[in-house]
């Protein structure tokens, strides 16, 4: 895996731009960078999401993978599997409600990763893996 990555951006829809800054801030521990008051930036682990008001609801449609129903539509990052535990503990801890749990799946084979996944108050959903080792990601 390329030792240089550059960060990535994405944008997204919400439902409420001050509702989303704290959302983001409290519970996934975003900075805030530029804002308006129809978009604002976050430091999402590194990487630049926009959060853009939009009056649109956000239908979730899933597929079924490993026993669970998985959001097609959804985003999330790769953390070291020390960030993973401490996110999910903050989560925990905020009673964030879980779509999927924090388990591991894979176990012992290939690919083995830990996963968990989210809602913001908008509906966009959210994934957080680690691997142990990133080597993994990519393996098939």
């Amino acid at each position: 895996m390329n030792d240089v990555l550059r960060p990535f951006h994405l944008a997204f829809p919400v439902n409420n731009i001050e509702e989303t800054i704290s959302w983001y801030t409290d519970n996934l521990l975003c900075t805030v960078g530029r804002r308006d008051v129809k978009w604002v930036d976050f430091n999402f682990f590194g990487h630049q999401i926009s959060a853009h008001l939009s009056l649109k609801s956000n239908q979730l449609i899933s597929n079924s993978v490993d026993g669970h129903k998985i959001p097609i539509n959804h985003f999330g990052i790769i953390l070291k599997k020390k960030q993973w535990n401490s996110l999910a503990d903050n989560l925990r801890n905020n009673n964030i409600e879980f779509i999927i749990k924090p388990y591991t799946r894979f176990k012992n084979k290939k690919g083995e990763q830990s996963t968990m996944f989210i809602k913001d108050p908008s509906g966009n959903v959210i994934e957080f893996k680690a691997f142990i080792n990133d080597e993994m990601i990519f393996e098939n």
